[in-house]
């Protein structure tokens, strides 16, 4: 683990920092400013169904995140999916991130994972050459496929 770096979980009183990473995050990765439709209280509300790790430095700023939940897949059985890690601009090239990672693999052996997953923009070449740095295989072969909200009430008869 990087020096003066504490990875620790979020606590409910975390949230309001959680989500301006989250807005940090949708601006690096260029999303319109109304893309992040997530709110405290939401995470407030859903707190059961995600968990997020903080690396924290020894003067108690925090410098990233790493958001994730448990899912089942069903080639391998229950796997770890991360959704979001991310350090702020500032902070990188500490490690941090890859103190992130491998805090994300050791929950995931520790919680009998079969498979850790995540999804990187394929235009975000400092992250792909991250991952396979790490180790991680990507595929180029599999398709995201979402249903938003609206598309979700759409599409019922």
């Amino acid at each position: 683990m990087t020096r003066n770096i504490k990875i620790r979980a979020a606590t409910e009183d975390d949230f309001p920092i959680v989500l301006s990473l989250i807005k940090e995050l949708a601006a690096l990765e260029k999303a319109p400013r109304e893309a992040v439709k997530n709110s405290v209280e939401q995470m407030k509300k859903e707190k059961g169904i995600f968990h997020c790790l903080l690396a924290e430095t020894g003067d108690g700023a925090i410098a990233g995140m790493a958001v994730y939940f448990f899912a089942y897949f069903t080639w391998v059985g229950k796997s770890l999916y991360l959704d979001d890690i991310f350090v702020k601009e500032k902070f990188r090239k500490r490690n941090i991130g890859t103190s992130l990672l491998l805090r994300i693999f050791e929950v995931a052996r520790a919680e009998g994972c079969k498979r850790v997953r995540w999804q990187v923009l394929k235009w975000n070449r400092p992250a792909i050459e991250f991952y396979r740095k790490h180790g991680a295989e990507i595929n180029d072969e599999w398709l995201n496929c979402t249903f938003s909200s609206e598309g979700i009430e759409n599409c019922m008869p």
